[in-house]
């Protein structure tokens, strides 16, 4: 059975903070969570944290190893929900199309979608139908993104952080990591011409070749934050990087983004008149001109995703049929070598047994595939039982 357990929509980011999944600590997870169901994978964005399983325990018993081996407080517990069969399928396309983000048709998600599955197959979790369902979920979004063309009103948390400070006249930007959001943030910085940009992160190896950019380590950030007119904080860290000391009392107004869960920003820098602090959900909220846009161009080609939907559907019914197709591809196999080796005996001429192999196998190929095709067509009604145990009479039964 594949099933999701996840955060609830609308969680606050306080709560949602205490559901996260480190980053060095999803491995052990998966693999812990692997001795107990078949597949995982596992969604952890600063929106959401969603785990995938194909599993066959009770709803309690997989929501109670989930908490368990996360480490999560299960008082907690009204705060997530889980749902199982086409329901998952239908929240995990619709995920990777756009519609549950905090921005309605954000870029990033779809990026974060197929990562999570990447990282989940190299630890051999996601090989079956959950491994199937999210191949299906990037093919999906990626066409749903084409066809609706939504490249053309492109948006992401990061951009509407980046164009909040540039309306703001900020001159001054200091980005703090450098992973996907920090790198995105780098890259719509230089794209509007901020000239004064600091890059503060741990390696400084990994922003050698980034041209126009300040590059500090986290011991400088101190020195230069102050000076700042804007801070975007964007860390994986599991604790504080901006914290009420960083910040002096008096100084010029700094409007820090917060794009982190767990939050990068002390609570108690909004204590200081001169900060301003938008965390992601916040950001959210900040006016998008294109909203109403998108969700309209969205909504007009949400057939795409109810066409996937059917097709996976249709996949997981026909996959139980998948050992009678092999039976029955494999005895057409046999009988044709049979009536092969009966003409061998009998021919004289090598060019008739090559024609006769050739009539053979296409004969059985033949009968075999039509009633492989008439079998799939019954299954997915309401006659596939009989129309199976039909099939099975006629081709498999020892006479």
């Amino acid at each position: 059975m594949i099933g999701l357990i996840a955060i609830k929509r609308d969680v606050q980011i306080n709560i949602r903070e205490k559901l996260t999944i480190k980053e060095s600590k999803k491995e052990d997870i998966i693999n812990e969570l692997l001795k107990k169901v078949e597949e995982v994978v596992i969604v952890s964005t600063c929106n959401r944290t969603e785990i995938y399983l194909n599993h066959s325990l009770d709803k309690d018993k997989v929501i109670k190893e989930i908490f368990k081996i996360s480490d999560w407080d299960t008082e907690l517990l009204s705060y997530i929900f889980y749902r199982e069969g086409r329901d998952v399928y239908k929240h995990l396309f619709e995920v990777a199309c756009g519609y549950h983000s905090k921005i309605m048709g954000e870029d990033q998600i779809l990026g974060q979608v197929k990562e999570a599955h990447n990282y989940s197959a190299k630890l051999k979790g996601a090989g079956g139908e959950l491994g199937r369902l999210f191949q299906e979920a990037v093919t999906c979004g990626k066409k749903f993104r084409k066809e609706a063309n939504l490249f053309e009103i492109p948006v992401s948390a990061v951009s509407i952080a980046v164009n909040s400070l540039i309306k703001r006249e900020c001159k001054k930007v200091m980005v703090i990591g450098y992973g996907e959001i920090g790198k995105l943030t780098i890259k719509y910085l230089l794209s509007h011409k901020i000239k004064d940009i600091y890059l503060v992160l741990r390696d400084s190896k990994k922003a050698e070749e980034l041209n126009g950019v300040n590059i500090l380590n986290f011991k400088e950030k101190s020195k230069y934050i102050n000076d700042m007119d804007a801070v975007v904080s964007c860390t994986s860290a599991p604790h504080v990087v901006i914290s009420r000391n960083n910040i002096d009392e008096k100084g010029k107004d700094i409007i820090i983004y917060d794009m982190a869960v767990p939050r990068d920003v002390d609570e108690d820098l909004i204590n200081i008149d001169r900060v301003k602090v938008f965390n992601i959900d916040e950001i959210s909220k900040i006016e998008d001109d294109n909203r109403s846009l998108r969700v309209q161009r969205m909504n007009s080609y949400r057939y795409i995703i109810e066409k996937y939907i059917k097709e996976y559907d249709e996949w997981i019914k026909l996959r139980k049929l998948s050992p009678t197709i092999r039976n029955l591809k494999d005895n057409g196999k046999k009988i044709s070598e049979k009536r092969i080796l009966t003409f061998e005996h009998k021919s004289k001429s090598q060019e008739d047994l090559a024609l006769a192999k050739m009539l053979i196998n296409s004969t059985s190929d033949s009968y075999v595939n039509r009633a492989i095709e008439v079998l799939k067509e019954e299954w997915l009604k309401d006659g596939g039982e009989e129309c199976l145990r039909i099939i099975r009479k006629i081709f498999l039964e020892e006479k």
